[in-house]
């Protein structure tokens, strides 16, 4: 291993310490990583732009304006309002429904988003009914990862392979993983609703006030509800058929974005550029740059290269591995970074004899977003939910998400391990 390797691997380990702490911001910590690989010489200025992958970019800052501008119409508090609505109030269904909301919102936008909208108004209909918030937020943020797990745009790992296997389209996503996404929400949420169906209870009367409550009222700019509906239908369909018209799938999500600002107008501009996440934007570039030392100093390959010959190159081994370690890392580390570093590795395993790819991007697609479910700290989304509950007075505690948590993530991967084998190495 030459000297430019090992200093590689050096400043990797130190940033991903860092980033693990979270004693610096993860944002700079990537970025100083990222910088120290071109300052030291292990890749030029040129290479390191090459590295970054501008698709996947692309493809978040368009969903991050359009979020941005539909969430300003309310349309999430009247589809929480009208669920709870058409529960009566009962409060075990009231918990599977804002569930399955919140999946099928982090199926399309992206889980940070998804639980910032649903948690204030879980807050606010968990008062109404006076029962404890905390199992539905802990409901909120396992459904935010399962459902970010069933479409190529749900989870940012998703985005990320996506865009570096240009044969895994939106198409494929949809046909590989959202039947056993769902299927995995089922499973987690009934358990969950029989684990707090005790703490779920509430009065009659209360349910009645939560019946008068009109959820119309909540749509608070029907104009911009329409235009934004049009330009988030006109995105998906553009998923849905971007192979067809030879187009990347951040072009979609940009071309999506503008035609919701021009339908808008300027009035919109600044504030939906102002709420493009651009910590996490810029956490990736730092990420690109610092994965790209590792790439080009040949330790990804050698990395493949002990991963082939611990599995011996067996497609079925490759993949379960790929799965369960996926999973185990993601559930104590960001999901982010571990799938920057494992996407080449990936690649280099296909060069190195492991002729059927496709096996392994989607167990490291399930193991990398569902293991985000294992902690309090495995996924963004988990950390958001923990803080906004600590500023309305209710702790999530790590322990406490660990016991409920940790183990629907073991049987969440047991599931896929199964699907994986059956589907596709039988």
């Amino acid at each position: 291993m030459s000297t430019q390797a090992i200093i590689a691997i050096g400043v990797f380990l130190i940033t991903y310490a860092f980033i693990v702490t979270e004693k610096i911001h993860r944002t700079i910590i990537a970025m100083a990583g990222g910088i120290m690989m071109v300052l030291l010489g292990i890749v030029n200025q040129e290479k390191a732009l090459h590295h970054i992958d501008f698709n996947t970019l692309g493809l978040l800052t368009g969903m991050m304006i359009i979020v941005a501008i539909t969430s300003e119409t309310g349309l999430f508090n009247y589809i929480a309002i009208f669920a709870a609505k058409k529960v009566k109030g009962d409060p075990i269904k009231l918990l599977v429904a804002l569930g399955i909301i919140t999946a099928l919102g982090s199926a399309f936008l992206d889980n940070v988003t998804t639980v910032l909208l649903m948690v204030p108004v879980t807050f606010s209909i968990t008062r109404q009914l006076k029962v404890n918030p905390i199992p539905y937020l802990i409901t909120e943020i396992i459904a935010s990862n399962v459902g970010g797990t069933s479409t190529l745009i749900g989870d940012p790992p998703n985005i990320m392979i996506g865009s570096a296997v240009k044969e895994l389209t939106f198409m494929e996503f949809i046909y590989n993983l959202t039947a056993i996404s769902f299927f995995i929400l089922i499973v987690n949420v009934v358990i969950l609703a029989f684990i707090y169906r005790k703490q779920l209870k509430t009065t009659p009367e209360l349910k009645a006030n939560l019946m008068d409550l009109d959820e119309k009222q909540e749509i608070t700019d029907k104009k911009l509800l329409v235009k934004s509906l049009i330009a988030l239908a006109f995105t998906i369909l553009g998923f849905f058929l971007h192979q067809l018209f030879h187009l990347e799938s951040a072009s979609v999500a940009l071309a999506g974005a503008f035609l919701l600002l021009l339908l808008t107008g300027e009035r919109h501009l600044e504030k939906a550029f102002f709420k493009v996440e651009w910590l996490t934007i810029f956490f990736f570039i730092g990420l690109f740059v610092l994965v790209s030392g590792l790439i080009e100093t040949g330790v990804i390959s050698l990395l493949a290269d002990y991963s082939v010959h611990l599995t011996g190159g067996n497609v079925a081994s490759s993949s379960i591995l790929i799965l369960w370690v996926s999973a185990i890392a993601s559930a104590f580390i960001d999901n982010i970074p571990f799938v920057a570093t494992m996407i080449p590795m990936i690649k280099d395993m296909g060069s190195l004899g492991i002729d059927n790819l496709e096996p392994l991007w989607w167990s490291l697609s399930l193991g990398a977003c569902l293991g985000g479910n294992g902690t309090l700290i495995g996924a963004s989304a988990n950390v958001i939910v923990a803080g906004l509950a600590a500023k309305e007075g209710h702790h999530i505690s790590f322990g406490k998400f660990l016991l409920i948590a940790f183990p629907l993530m073991i049987l969440s991967i047991i599931i896929c391990t199964v699907y994986i084998y059956l589907r596709y190495l039988v």
